[in-house]
């Protein structure tokens, strides 16, 4: 069980903030919501402990700003990214960063509950991260050097052309490598990939 159902909303669009806000709260979680970055850190230090759903492009400071800063001051509350299309590289930068999860806008119910559902599970679970690192290493040692080589890359944001130029081979047989990867650690995701990757330390240079 969670040790809290709070969930902080940081978006400058109302829309998003209204309609994430409905429904997480429909679904029986508590919502703050901040038109800011700089709302947000200004109440964080006696908020409610939760986790953040924090919009990576806002004005005045961005989500990555945001996140750093939270780090700086000891705000301990994992962070769930919300992206728009084409911001993967960014969402990398986040999840590099220490942020749980990203969702990619317009996002469906069952994507938003599940992410802030890993995120607060995170709150207190020490123990189980050493163990998700311990189940990664596994997961990737299953994979081909070439495959791991593959998604090395897409954990450093890099586009498949890129990856494909670095390993000297056409961007046709990344997609293979990538597909063949996902199957074999069974993800359906980018995200989902990533997690694996960060988790075995597999985005730091070889």
């Amino acid at each position: 069980m969670s040790p809290s159902r709070m969930v902080h909303i940081v978006d400058d669009e109302e829309a998003i903030r209204r309609s994430a806000g409905f429904m997480l709260k429909t679904s029986g979680y508590a919502v703050s919501t901040y038109a800011s970055g700089d709302a947000f850190l200004h109440a964080a230090k006696d908020a409610e402990p939760g986790c953040v759903l924090l919009d990576v492009r806002m004005p005045g400071l961005d989500g990555l700003e945001v996140q750093k800063l939270m780090a700086e001051r000891g705000i301990a509350m994992p962070v769930v990214v919300l992206t728009g299309h084409g911001d993967v590289g960014v969402a990398v930068r986040a999840m590099k960063g220490g942020a749980v999860d990203f969702i990619e806008k317009p996002f469906e119910k069952t994507v938003l509950l599940s992410a802030v559902n890993a995120a607060l599970g995170r709150l207190d679970d020490v123990e189980a991260r050493a163990a998700r690192a311990a189940d990664a290493a596994v997961a990737i040692a299953a994979l081909t050097h070439r495959e791991q080589d593959v998604l090395r890359g897409m954990a450093q944001g890099l586009p498949n052309k890129t990856i494909a130029f670095d390993l000297g081979i056409s961007a046709r047989t990344v997609e293979v490598h990538r597909a063949n990867l996902m199957a074999k650690l069974q993800v359906r995701s980018l995200s989902e990939a990533l997690r694996i990757a960060f988790a075995a330390d597999l985005h730091d240079p070889a």
